[in-house]
This record gives structure tokens, sequence and C-alpha cells, in this order.
């Protein structure tokens, strides 16, 4: 096993933009390294947490159990209810996303439950945001249109089964 080198204080800054460039590029194992390494140094780095949450949703498409649970489990760390709901919503539309992308037969009603708890997050942070910022009105309605061009992305219908007479 290799001993990690811990990066400089000073060295943070840099550090964060090249993770987000890496991000920008399609790269999220890279972005992912660079924010546990801000992270090591800086624990309560705000911007780092957060491009670390974006870069475990990058990687759905990759090995999606394993970066849905480590994107949610950093939720606890990020500093109000806000940020939590939305972050959080913000992992649900991505986990929606990736289920479609599988292509598998029903990945519709496997979506459409994430699409709706992003939702309902996006709708619990609205009063709480910021004045002037409107992040969760737009990615609710982002949600909403997405629902509404994909009609294949619904609720599974229940079954119903008829009572047999005796």
């Amino acid at each position: 096993m290799f001993e990690l080198r811990p990066l400089s204080l000073e060295g943070i800054a840099a550090a964060l933009e090249k993770a987000e460039r890496y991000r920008v590029l399609g790269e999220p194992f890279e972005t992912e390294s660079i924010c546990l390494d801000i992270l090591e140094v800086d624990p309560r780095n705000g911007a780092a947490l957060v491009m670390l949450i974006l870069a475990l949703t990058d990687q759905f498409r990759y090995r999606f159990t394993e970066t849905f649970d480590r994107a949610r489990g950093l939720l606890e760390r990020l500093p109000d209810d806000y940020s939590r709901l939305y972050y959080r919503g913000l992992i649900l539309e991505r986990a929606g996303k990736a289920s479609l992308r599988q292509g598998v037969q029903g990945s519709g009603f496997i979506a459409y439950p994430y699409f709706r708890d992003a939702m309902s997050c996006y709708e619990e942070a609205e009063p709480l945001r910021p004045r002037g910022n409107d992040d969760v009105i737009l990615r609710w309605n982002a949600c909403a249109r997405y629902l509404n061009r994909h009609p294949e992305v619904r609720p599974q219908p229940v079954e119903r089964t008829l009572d047999m007479l005796e």
C-alpha cells in the first residue's frame, strides 16, 4: 500500500480549480481524488465537499450502488438544511437518469420514484433558499419537463387481483 502525500493548505485553491477542470472534462475519478486530497487537509471545505458529491454522481454510470451510497453519506457534512435538501435532490435526480441509461426493461418504473423524491426535496428546500437563489425551482422544473417528455418514466402500475369467490 502506498501512503498518500498531503496537500499544502496554500495549494487548496489551485487544487479546487484543477478538480473543476477535470469535472468539466468528464474525468470524475480524477475530480474525486483531488477532492479527497483537499478534504484530508481541510475537512470542512464546502466547495470540495460539493464537488465530491457531484463527481460521485458523475460516476453513477460506472458503479451506481457504491457511488450513490457514498454521495448520500456526504450530505450530513453539508452546512445547512437547504444545502442538504438541494444536493439530496440532485443525487436522486441523477440516480433517476442513471437508472434510465441502463436501458433495462422497466427502467422507467425504477427511475420514476427517484425523480419524484428529488422533486420533493426541491419543494422542501424552496422556502429555505437564499434570497435570489432559484436553483431548486430550476431543478424542480427540469425534473417536471423530463417526466413530461418521457412517458415511459411513470409509476409502476398496481396489479389488481380478482378475489376468488369461494
